[in-house]
């Protein structure tokens, strides 16, 4: 049986582990901005693991929005990769349902790493080990983006709730109540 170039990483981590190394550095590479032609003053917000959800978007909400005697920023870039891809995602998602008519485009790439190990038993032994994780940058803007560029998203049309959320417009509504989803039945 083969494996592949990320199963091998991950043996190769766990062998680490279990051997009695520990991790001493970690480096990813520098990634390029899978966005050409950005105008300067875009804010880039690049999310980690430990990121909270609710500092990255007080952060950036506070800067998109338009406040009396100033204009926020145009266009936001949220980058992640890794384990913080899907918080990354989720951020993207509660700032269109905050901030109405945002364009979105959406470009998956692969980021390289290096993570370097040291044995744990005074020895010299070293190990490094090479991988590649899965990275997602999602830009928004407030202006139209191309609609031919692979991973456009035109802006959802959401009306606001009485309770400050956003829902769906009534037709929509009407258009699921007419077609209900089946009924689960849990034993």
């Amino acid at each position: 049986m083969e494996l592949s170039a990320g199963q091998a990483a991950n043996a190769q981590v766990k062998q680490a582990q279990a051997g009695g190394f520990k991790k001493v550095c970690r480096v990813e590479e520098e990634s390029v901005c899978p966005f050409p032609g950005l105008p300067a003053g875009v804010l880039e917000m690049r999310v980690k693991e430990g990121s909270k959800i609710r500092n990255l978007m007080g952060f950036a909400m506070a800067r998109m929005q338009d406040d009396p005697g100033q204009t926020g920023l145009r266009q936001v870039v949220f980058s992640g990769s890794g384990r913080a891809v899907t918080k990354t995602i989720t951020c993207a998602e509660i700032m269109k349902r905050k901030i109405l008519g945002l364009h979105q485009t959406t470009k998956l790439q692969y980021k390289g790493l290096r993570e370097v190990w040291e044995s744990q038993d005074g020895g010299d032994s070293e190990m490094t080990i090479h991988r590649t994780l899965p990275s997602i940058s999602i830009l928004l803007s407030k202006d139209p983006l191309d609609p031919l560029e692979p991973g456009y998203q035109p802006p959802a049309f959401w009306e606001p709730r009485s309770g400050g959320e956003a829902s769906q417009p009534e037709e929509k509504r009407a258009a699921d109540s007419e077609n209900p989803p089946a009924k689960r039945i849990c034993l």
